[in-house]
């Protein structure tokens, strides 16, 4: 039994004639294979059952993730017959982009239409003085956490992004645009801690088939904590950056239900260990909320809850979400002096970069769906 994609393959030895030949049990349209998050060992587990060289996998491995190829055709280094094989028996895709926004700052929106229907949004970010190019990916559609302050948990969840629909993203941003995603950051849609298992797996597949180096991958979670130590004793570790977004059990609750489950203090525990294990350190994320989350207390409050951990800090302006009308982006003053008093306790504080605001782009603001 082979499992090239997601569905089952049978392998049929035939000695009469070809090495052997696939059935697909297909619950969709289409019995063909789908080559998209198809790692370099299982191309070639496909090419022996076809009767080609082993060599066949590189090559198509290389126009897949490599040359972002959108058909057959241009996989000219390929014998015809095999191009034509490819082309009866395979498919390189089944995503497809249903609208892109393009922001006044280069920022680059999809909004992704899976087989089913159903929808997520992916982010390429572009900056004028830096030669990377980062991806921000989604890891569910829809999200089950219900921060007060994010677009995304409004939806709610729908479901669970498996691992080629997540590296899709990355792939479909690079054969739109033939530029090189060298970043990836796990900070769109849904927590990727309750989709651990496939995020895991993306992670694998945008390491190997797209050589992101695992430095360049970080992956954002608001703090499930038993999954910061499973994470903490894999054999590939993404950087870590935790939504915090508040400096005490009290505040955070009011914005973030996960507060209830796994409490600030607990989760500084999981984020020690994880510094300690993999000597790595964690970034906090903090959204400044005027006059809520922006003030001086906040500030000493987070100073001193941060002092003993190996850590940077990134703070984030509120960007407005409809639905949470009772808070307010904070005033540019207060940022400062927010970011001072933290620079004060020896750590490295930026502001984030705001970045697509006017596609609904930015931090906390993506939905998933074609809001017109």
């Amino acid at each position: 039994m082979e499992d090239f994609n997601e569905k089952k393959f049978t392998v049929v030895k035939n000695h009469t004639a070809q090495a052997g030949s696939i059935k697909q049990e297909e619950p969709f349209a289409t019995n063909k294979i789908r080559l998209s998050g198809l790692d370099l060992a299982r191309l070639e587990d496909l090419m022996e059952v076809w009767g080609e060289k082993k060599f066949r996998a590189s090559q198509i491995s290389s126009w897949l993730y490599t040359k972002n190829a959108k058909n057959f055709d241009e996989m000219t280094d390929i014998k015809k017959e095999l191009r034509e094989k490819l082309k009866d028996e395979a498919y390189i895709s089944d995503v497809t982009i249903k609208k892109k926004q393009i922001s006044a700052d280069g920022t680059l929106k999809y909004l992704l239409e899976y087989k089913d229907k159903n929808t997520a949004e992916c982010v390429l970010m572009r900056f004028d003085n830096r030669a990377n190019l980062t991806a921000c990916v989604s890891s569910q559609i829809g999200c089950a956490m219900g921060c007060k302050f994010c677009a995304t948990g409004q939806r709610g969840i729908i479901r669970n992004l498996e691992p080629y629909e997540i590296l899709e993203q990355i792939l479909t941003i690079q054969r739109d645009t033939g530029l090189k995603v060298t970043n990836v950051v796990f900070m769109g849609q849904g927590e990727p801690f309750n989709n651990y298992n496939n995020m895991m797996e993306a992670i694998r597949l945008i390491n190997s088939c797209l050589m992101i180096g695992i430095r360049r991958i970080t992956v954002s979670t608001c703090g499930i904590v038993p999954k910061i130590y499973d994470i903490s004793e894999e054999d590939l570790v993404p950087t870590l950056a935790i939504s915090l977004h508040a400096p005490n059990s009290g505040l955070r609750s009011q914005i973030m239900p996960v507060e209830k489950r796994y409490n600030i203090e607990d989760l500084k525990k999981a984020l020690k260990f994880y510094t300690e294990k993999t000597g790595k350190r964690v970034t906090l994320e903090y959204v400044l909320i005027g006059k809520l989350t922006d003030t001086r207390k906040c500030a000493m409050e987070l100073a001193h809850f941060m002092k003993d951990l190996k850590c940077n800090v990134n703070l984030i302006p509120y960007n407005p979400v409809n639905g949470a009308l009772e808070f307010k982006k904070p005033d540019k003053k207060d940022v400062m002096k927010f970011k001072f008093i933290l620079e004060a306790s020896g750590k490295k504080v930026t502001v984030r970069l705001e970045r697509g605001a006017d596609i609904d782009a930015a931090c906390g603001q993506l939905r998933g769906r074609d809001c017109g």
